[in-house]
């Protein structure tokens, strides 16, 4: 990470360097009466689509204004600069792993026919999944119904042509969806034929869809060899197939026939022991293996499986390809109930945030702990926005030379972490004492109370905060830099960002903390998808 003198932070000024999250004056107040800061399209859009809450209810926000609210804004963002629009949407669904938003923004640019932009290639980019054709088309058509625009399923058909294969046929056609694989290819393909479907083993994969859905029966194709050995597999008599399981060659031909964990159960009809666990471990993905953990320690697993798992969990190449936030390591930690995975899940950890930078010179890190921070991050997650937000005030912590955490709500409580501490147990600690000093938002009043010469202020909050004595800005010296990590996307901060030594910043990931090294030395921080550029 890029050193730097930690004096350098106090002579940025209001003409230094600037940050991509920009406000445009107090143009209301936050949701807990204090003066609101409006942003420009980009950011409002920016921070609300990182947040990933887009479609549900947030603590302030209800789902149905929430999503009205995004739909607005990628419509404006889409009229005012194309090719940013586009630039985020990918980097969205890509690097930045949020899977709904983009989904929804591409299907409400479709409606909108922005000028200038090629709403089909969106479509195509932000299908990154083989379930996700299924998806954007079931929300288009509970949302707006039919007809189905060419250019919707033009893009669904460009990926289908790179997403639908006999593995995710076999993973993502559960017959309870509204809208499945088939439908899909009843709806899309005859909009778009590609030359390299006509007479190859996709058109093949494409009948038998249909044929799954429509419930014709018949024999699976020959060319489609995963899904025949797999027909083979659920056409055995259910008392021969632990057998089968069992067997030298069984984990083999489960995985062959993409048998996988979330299928198994059901195909042996019977309860998930060790040796079934044992069968499919080697088949399942990273956050798969993290999210069972419990399991398998009810199940006793043995110890090369437990060892195989550790060895995954501890490879940086298969850490980095799993994309996996932060935080679902801790979620894996509190829900394992042995020991025995933590070291594991510690080094985990540390390759998912290990280019969360050093920061010389003293740092205040202040965590909310206010009630609106006790809602989760999505519906699927049990992670809250506290936890999230404890994790990484930890982990700023402990890579710091001399770091300051408190926890703050109508109070503050400082919270020491151990030199070298392990993160996982650390983040426990702090998570015990969410709501020791009250449930409201007090955050100038927490800087204020907390600042003692520090050489920048960290702040992780949804910044909405009660209507105090002084504004935020002025709770701490105006040369000191101060970096508001917003993780819940209202439409109004707290604090004037943009340039000069205050800053917002977005989303939970190591890209978001790599911004302040950039900031602080003299550098401008730009959208995490663009390269950065010198100060002039």
């Amino acid at each position: 990470m890029t050193r730097f003198n930690a004096k350098s932070a106090a002579r940025v000024g209001r003409r230094g360097p600037t940050s991509p999250i920009t406000t445009t004056g107090v143009t209301g107040t936050t949701h807990e009466g204090a003066p609101g800061h409006g942003r420009d399209v980009k950011s409002e859009l920016f921070l609300l689509g990182v947040s990933a809450m887009v479609a549900e209810d947030a603590f302030y926000e209800k789902a149905r204004e929430r999503a009205e609210r995004f739909r607005r804004l990628v419509v404006e963002a889409a009229a005012q600069d194309p090719e940013w629009t586009v630039a985020f949407l990918t980097w969205l669904r890509g690097e930045g792993n949020v899977r709904s938003a983009p989904l929804v923004a591409a299907a409400e640019l479709v409606r909108a026919r922005p000028s200038g932009m090629r709403t089909r290639a969106v479509v195509d980019a932000v299908l990154q999944r083989a379930d996700e054709p299924a998806e954007i088309l079931a929300y288009w058509l509970t949302t707006y119904g039919k007809p189905i625009p060419i250019a919707l399923k033009r893009g669904v058909a460009d990926a289908v042509v790179r997403l639908y294969t006999e593995r995710s046929l076999a993973k993502y056609d559960p017959v309870d969806r509204a809208v499945r694989m088939g439908d899909v290819v009843d709806l899309v393909t005859p909009a778009h034929h590609h030359p390299e479907v006509r007479g190859t083993w996709r058109s093949s994969l494409y009948r038998h869809a249909l044929d799954r859905r429509h419930e014709r029966g018949g024999p699976v194709p020959e060319d489609l060899p995963l899904l025949r050995a797999r027909a083979e597999l659920l056409a055995l008599p259910v008392a021969e197939r632990r057998a089968v399981l069992l067997s030298a060659d069984g984990p083999a031909r489960l995985q062959a026939a993409g048998i996988t964990w979330e299928a198994l159960a059901g195909w042996l009809q019977g309860p998930m022991d060790a040796r079934a666990w044992e069968a499919v471990i080697p088949g399942m993905g990273v956050m798969a293996l993290a999210r069972n953990l419990r399991n398998f320690d009810e199940a006793g697993v043995g110890d090369e499986a437990a060892e195989a798992v550790a060895r995954r969990f501890t490879d940086p190449v298969t850490i980095a390809r799993s994309r996996m936030f932060p935080f679902r390591w801790f979620q894996a930690y509190a829900a394992a109930p042995s020991a025995g995975w933590g070291h594991a899940l510690e080094t985990a950890l540390g390759l998912a945030t290990q280019n969360v930078p050093r920061f010389p010179g003293r740092t205040l890190v202040l965590v909310d702990t206010s009630s609106s921070m006790e809602t989760r991050l999505s519906g699927r997650s049990q992670m809250t926005h506290a936890q999230a937000a404890a994790l990484f005030g930890v982990v700023l912590t402990l890579r710091g030379a001399d770091v300051d955490l408190h926890g703050f709500a109508d109070g503050t409580f400082p919270h020491r972490v151990a030199p070298g501490g392990a993160v996982l147990a650390e983040v426990a600690a702090f998570v015990r004492r969410i709501g020791e000093v009250g449930h409201g938002t007090r955050i100038a009043e927490a800087v204020s109370g907390t600042y003692r010469g520090h050489d920048r202020v960290v702040i992780l909050s949804d910044m909405q905060t009660f209507h105090g004595r002084r504004s935020v800005t002025e709770a701490a010296p105006a040369r000191i830099p101060m970096y508001a990590f917003n993780l819940a996307g209202h439409r109004h901060g707290a604090i004037p960002t943009g340039s000069g030594t205050r800053h917002e910043l977005g989303g939970l990931t190591d890209a978001a903390f790599r911004m302040i090294p950039l900031l602080e030395s003299a550098r401008s921080a730009t959208w995490p998808w663009l390269p950065t550029t010198h100060a002039p």
